[in-house]
């Protein structure tokens, strides 16, 4: 029987290239339905829950599509405690939540001290793994963070074609490391690894996606998060709109189209039903996530008082969660 993947089980780029471009709707249910077989039988029916904690909005980038960029002028800027986010740590092990996943901007504020701190401290008072979410960070802070205990590192790659990262992406000044050496130092250090794209930033086509995808297969990726592109209103690319017959929609049925087919090339993958998919669908996006390959959803325990201030993009969903 023919399957999304083909008579012989394998997913190519040509095969990828074409589900990506499939828009009839009765077509896609076979992708939608093999994705699900897969993750079931390879990381089984339990959504797993991650408690995140948005632990710092300051940021020294200038992404051009972010709302938490250095230059947005019109954002209240936070940076939380090591005290409240040891709070936060006790109520997500309360819940019943195996893992926090701590994000922030791009902070040097967060010292590598104080984040190894912050760490041992979790792990010596909480059963839960540690997952880190803060950028590109020094080669020498991500192995201190690691021998003080964080499990997981996340880095999305957003986008495997450089020019279109190189755009979205401006380089910081001071020392750094290439994103992709990143990944493969992070692999090093014995940390989990995820990462993942953005669906639909301008000027991106469907050959790029394409490419993305394979970059999943050819990476040994432990989660892969996707989600659509939504720009902040107070950033330089808000006005900007792809288009042409190759421009990809950022669009809920297309960040489903790439869960599926990540959940496909990468089996064994933990994969979120993220935030941004329940922002552009808010009555379907996330359980729609759950139901095409996705396995974990994140919990937003960020403390009330500064969860609106982490405004990547407007009108995040979760908000009240």
């Amino acid at each position: 029987m023919t399957t999304a993947s083909g008579r012989d089980g394998r997913l190519d780029r040509a095969a990828v290239l074409a589900w990506l471009r499939q828009d009839d709707p009765a077509a896609l249910e076979t992708l939608w339905a093999e994705a699900d077989a897969v993750r079931h039988a390879h990381v089984g029916d339990a959504v797993h829950l991650r408690g995140l904690v948005e632990v710092s909005n300051h940021c020294v980038r200038q992404c051009t599509y972010c709302g938490i960029r250095a230059g947005n002028r019109n954002l209240a800027r936070y940076r939380m405690t090591a005290d409240e986010v040891l709070d936060c740590a006790r109520r997500i092990a309360d819940l019943g939540y195996g893992t926090i996943v701590m994000q922030a901007g791009e902070d040097f504020g967060l010292t590598g001290p104080w984040v190894a701190d912050l760490v041992a401290r979790i792990k010596a008072t909480t059963p839960l793994a540690v997952t880190l979410s803060l950028g590109e960070r020094l080669p020498d802070e991500l192995r201190a963070w690691r021998q003080a205990g964080a499990d997981r590192y996340l880095l999305r790659f957003e986008t495997s074609d450089k020019a279109l990262f190189d755009r979205i992406h401006p380089p910081r000044h001071g020392q750094s490391v290439p994103r992709w050496d990143l990944l493969g130092l992070l692999r090093d250090l014995g940390y989990e690894v995820g990462s993942g794209v953005m669906v639909g930033i301008p000027g991106q086509t469907w050959d790029s996606l394409a490419d993305d995808v394979m970059r999943f297969a050819g990476m040994d990726l432990d989660m892969i998060g996707v989600g659509p592109y939504i720009p902040h209103p107070d950033t330089p690319l808000a006005a900007v709109h792809g288009d042409g017959p190759d421009q990809v929609p950022a669009d809920a049925t297309t960040a489903c189209k790439v869960v599926a087919l990540a959940r496909l090339v990468r089996p064994d993958a933990n994969i979120p039903a993220t935030t941004a998919l329940g922002t552009i669908d808010r009555a379907h996006g996330r359980e729609l996530g759950l139901r095409r390959g996705a396995n974990i959803l994140m919990p937003n325990v960020t403390p009330d008082r500064y969860k609106a201030c982490y405004e990547i993009y407007p009108d995040k969903a979760a908000l009240g969660d």
